[in-house]
C-alpha cells in the first residue's frame, strides 16, 4: 500500500485519492463531470489524412446521388414516367435531398453520445438497400420510396459523423481538409452520371442501378476503416456540454433570421439547373441524350474548381465576399439561361453555373460562427438554419418544374422555370448583404467576415 509522509505522519493515499465509480455505473447526462477533457485535435498526421479520404468516399455517395438526380429527372420525363409531369417527378429527388441535410439535426446529437459507429453502418446498410430497391422499381411511388426516403434517410444518418471526425482531427488547417471533402460530392455526380450513360442503352435501367449500387458498397466498405481508424467519441458529452437540438431564443436574433432566410431562398434556387440541365438540353435543344446527360458532368466538374477557388479567396477575403459574388453571379446565369438557344452557349452556361454554384455549399457554415458567436448554442441554431433550408431544397424544384409549360419540347416552355430560380437566389443575395451590413455595423464585425 502506497504511502505519503508529512513530518512524522504517515498518510495513506489511496485514502486521500477520490472515488471514482466505473464510469458504466454513472448516466450519461452525469459523465461529463468525470470525463477528462479531450486531447487537443492533432491538426493533420497520417490518421487525420485518411479520415479526410473516408469522408470523400462518404460524400461521393450522400451527395454524389443528389448531384447526379438530373440524369434520373431524364430518363424519368423521357422513358420510365413519361406519362408523369415534370415537377411530380423532381419530388423524388428533393425527397432525397430534404432528408440529407434534415436528418443531420437529429443525427449531430446521436453522434455526441458514442453512436456515430452505428450511424455509419446503419446509413450506408439503408442507403445501399434503397439503391438495390430503386433497381426493381416500375412506378412512380417505389421510385419515391427507395431513392425518396430510403435513400435519403441513409444518406442523412452518414452526413455528420464523417464531417464531425475530420473536423475534430484539425484546426488551422480544418477548411482545407473540408474543402477537399465537399469536393467528393461533384466527383460522385460525375462518376455515377457517366456510368448510367454508359450503360443504360447496353444492360438495362435495372442493372445499371444495381452496378451503381454495388459501387455505392464499395466505396462504403473502404471509407469506414479510413474514418474508423484510432477514432474514439470525444463528442460534447465528453467536453462536459449538453447538445441542443432546439434554442428559441434564436428567434430574437436578426442575424439568425438573415441569415436562415438568404439561405432559404439560394436553396429554392440551387438546385434547379442541376435537376433540369439534361432535360433542357434533350427536350428543348434537341442535344442526344448522350451529350445531355454529360452537361451534368460538365457543371459538376466545374463545381469542384469552383469550391476550391472559393476555398482560396476566403482563405484571404473572408467567406463572405466569395459567397455574395457566386450566389449573384449564379442568379445571372439563370437569368441568362433564358437566351440560351445554342447547345455550345448551353455547355458553357452549365460550366460557368457549376463553377460559380460550386462555393455555395462549404461557405455558408463558415460564416455562421460569426452569426451566433456563443458556442453554447451555436450547434443547435445551425441544425435549425439547416432544416428550414433544407425545407426550400424540398420545395424548390417541384415548383420550378410546375412552371415548365406544355411537354418541354422548346427552350421557351422553361421560362417559369429560369425566372424562379434565377429570382429566388437574387432575392436571397439581397438578404445576404443585409446580413453583412447588420454583422459590420450591428456588431461590429471586421468588414473581411
Amino acid at each position: 500500500m502506497a504511502h505519503r509522509t508529512y513530518g512524522d505522519e504517515k498518510v495513506d493515499i489511496e485514502s486521500e485519492a477520490p472515488q471514482i465509480p466505473p464510469l458504466a455505473d454513472i448516466p450519461i447526462e452525469e459523465r461529463a463531470n468525470v470525463l477528462p477533457p479531450p486531447a487537443p485535435p492533432p491538426d493533420g498526421g497520417l490518421r487525420a489524412w485518411l479520415q479526410v479520404l473516408g469522408c470523400y468516399l462518404v460524400f461521393f455517395n450522400v451527395w454524389g446521388f443528389t448531384f447526379a438526380f438530373g440524369l434520373f429527372q431524364n430518363y424519368y420525363e423521357t422513358v420510365l414516367l413519361s406519362d408523369m409531369n415534370p415537377s411530380a417527378i423532381s419530388w423524388v429527388g428533393t425527397v432525397g435531398s430534404y432528408l440529407l441535410i434534415v436528418t443531420g439535426v437529429i443525427s449531430g446529437p446521436l453522434f455526441d453520445l458514442g453512436f456515430y459507429r452505428v450511424m455509419l453502418f446503419g446509413g450506408a446498410a439503408t442507403s445501399t438497400f434503397g439503391a438495390m430497391m430503386l433497381s426493381l422499381s416500375t412506378k412512380y411511388y417505389q421510385i419515391l420510396l427507395s431513392q425518396g426516403f430510403c435513400m435519403g434517410l441513409g444518406c442523412g444518418v452518414l452526413y455528420v459523423p464523417g464531417l464531425a471526425l475530420v473536423s475534430r482531427s484539425f484546426t488551422t488547417r480544418r477548411a482545407l481538409a473540408l474543402g477537399i471533402v465537399t469536393c467528393g460530392a461533384p466527383i460522385g455526380g460525375i462518376i455515377y452520371t457517366i456510368v448510367f450513360n454508359e450503360l443504360i442503352d447496353k444492360i438495362g435501367f435495372g442493372w445499371t442501378v444495381r452496378v451503381m449500387g454495388f459501387i455505392m458498397f464499395a466505396t462504403f466498405s473502404t471509407a469506414f476503416p479510413l474514418l474508423l481508424w484510432g477514432a474514439a467519441n470525444t463528442g460534447d458529452i465528453a467536453r462536459g456540454t449538453t447538445r441542443k437540438i432546439f434554442d428559441k431564443n434564436a428567434f430574437k436574433d436578426l442575424g439568425f433570421w438573415l441569415y436562415t432566410w438568404s439561405n432559404f431562398f439560394i436553396f429554392c434556387g440551387y438546385l434547379v439547373p442541376f435537376f433540369y440541365i439534361p432535360s433542357y438540353g434533350q427536350l428543348g435543344l434537341g442535344m442526344s441524350r448522350s451529350l445531355a446527360l454529360y452537361s451534368i458532368v460538365i457543371a459538376s466538374g466545374a463545381s469542384v474548381f469552383g469550391r476550391l477557388v472559393a476555398a482560396m479567396v476566403a482563405q484571404r477575403t473572408g467567406a463572405m465576399i466569395p459567397w455574395i459574388t457566386c450566389v449573384v453571379v449564379s442568379a445571372i446565369m439563370c437569368l441568362s439561361w433564358i437566351g440560351i438557344h445554342s447547345v455550345a452557349a448551353f455547355l458553357v452556361f452549365a460550366a460557368l453555373y457549376g463553377g460559380f454554384s460550386g462555393a455555395l455549399i462549404p461557405l455558408p457554415p463558415t460564416i455562421f460562427p460569426t452569426v451566433c458567436p456563443d458556442t453554447k448554442v451555436l450547434g443547435a441554431r445551425l441544425g435549425m438554419a439547416q432544416a428550414i433550408g433544407a425545407f426550400a431544397s424540398l420545395i424548390g424544384s417541384p415548383i420550378a418544374g410546375s412552371l415548365v409549360r406544355g411537354d418541354g419540347s422548346t427552350g421557351h416552355d422553361y421560362l417559369g422555370l429560369q425566372l424562379f430560380c434565377g429570382c429566388m437566389m437574387l432575392f436571397g443575395s439581397l438578404l445576404l448583404a443585409a446580413l453583412w451590413f447588420y454583422l459590420v455595423k450591428k456588431r461590429k464585425t471586421n468588414i473581411l467576415i
